[in-house]
């Protein structure tokens, strides 16, 4: 990445588009945040406001940008809630955020950006509850498009298949990123994903909610890991082919060592307790990262241990 360059990040005030902005502008670049504060925070950029590379925006994705609004370098597109319960709060917004949403990033870069870098943020969700692990992207997915997670998992799946066929209508530089589990400092300590729902009931002595048996599997990557991989993708020459990478940690964790490992560190004595499984829960969620590695040399680096240590160590400091 060039000094100087300017960066839009939509969704930058959330969790990973906050770490990202503090990521470019460490680098050199000139950063726009566009965020509604819908699930992000103004205070996650706290750090950052009065920086001078610094210029944040509050609009909404599902409106187009605002005019007048300076030609980018490169395009970040994180605008959609992630976690379960907040974007099964409003589901045809979700949808929408993803696709007609995406469909004004693409509109800005063609209009006023062109020869810009974009960057789709997607997710592992695209592969449902798979019957194939690890996942590789040349796996299709496995995904109910009427169930409780179809506004997320869906509106990901079509949001790829728009930035792709924007990129060869137009010639757009689009790069998707398919994420997988994310976990770190900076964390919303209610956004209702297992690590912080894990971490929260520990420090309060409350028992961590197994649903089902536990025996379910995820991977967990330290943001730092994931902002570099998201980095790495964005400024790498044009890949040799479009199409999406899997960008993700492959230690496969079942949820009940992840809980184990939370008592473990935190000290707790809360124990667990178990609910019914949620409907098109994943049983298992492993990626294959061979694309990444070989593209731009890619692996993450933070043991889960580590991650998790840091992780609770912030979510103390919030106590």
């Amino acid at each position: 990445m060039k000094m100087g360059e300017r960066i839009l990040v939509t969704g930058g005030a959330g969790f990973i588009g906050a770490n990202l902005c503090r990521r470019l502008i460490g680098g050199g670049a000139y950063v726009v945040c566009l965020d509604n504060l819908q699930t992000g925070s103004w205070d996650s950029l706290a750090d950052i406001h009065r920086h001078p590379a610094f210029r944040f925006i509050r609009h909404d994705v599902m409106d187009p940008f605002p005019a007048g609004l300076e030609r980018m370098d490169r395009i970040f597109n994180l605008a959609c809630p992630a976690s379960p319960p907040r974007y099964q709060a409003d589901k045809e917004r979700t949808l929408l955020t993803n696709v007609l949403g995406g469909k004004h990033v693409l509109d800005f870069a063609a209009a006023s950006s062109p020869g810009a870098v974009v960057f789709q943020a997607s997710t592992s969700e695209v592969y449902g509850d798979p019957d194939l692990s690890p996942q590789p992207e040349s796996y299709v997915g496995r995904v109910n498009p009427i169930g409780p997670r179809a506004c997320y998992d869906e509106g990901k799946r079509a949001a790829e298949t728009l930035f792709l066929a924007h990129g060869e209508k137009y010639g757009t530089d689009v790069r998707i990123g398919r994420i997988f589990n994310t976990y770190g400092p900076g964390m919303d300590p209610e956004d209702g994903r297992v690590v912080s729902n894990f971490i929260m009931q520990a420090l309060r002595e409350e028992p961590l909610t197994v649903y089902g048996d536990g025996s379910q599997t995820r991977s967990f990557c330290y943001v730092d890991d994931l902002v570099d991989a998201i980095v790495a993708f964005a400024v790498l020459a044009a890949p040799p082919a479009p199409g999406p990478v899997n960008l993700g940690n492959p230690g496969e964790f079942t949820i009940m060592e992840l809980a184990e490992l939370v008592l473990a560190i935190t000290g707790s004595r809360s124990g667990t307790r178990r609910l019914p499984l949620p409907p098109d829960d994943p049983k298992q969620r492993k990626p294959d990262i061979a694309l990444a590695e070989k593209l731009f040399g890619w692996r993450p680096r933070v043991a889960l241990r580590e991650g998790l240590e840091k992780t609770i160590a912030y979510f103390r400091r919030l106590a």
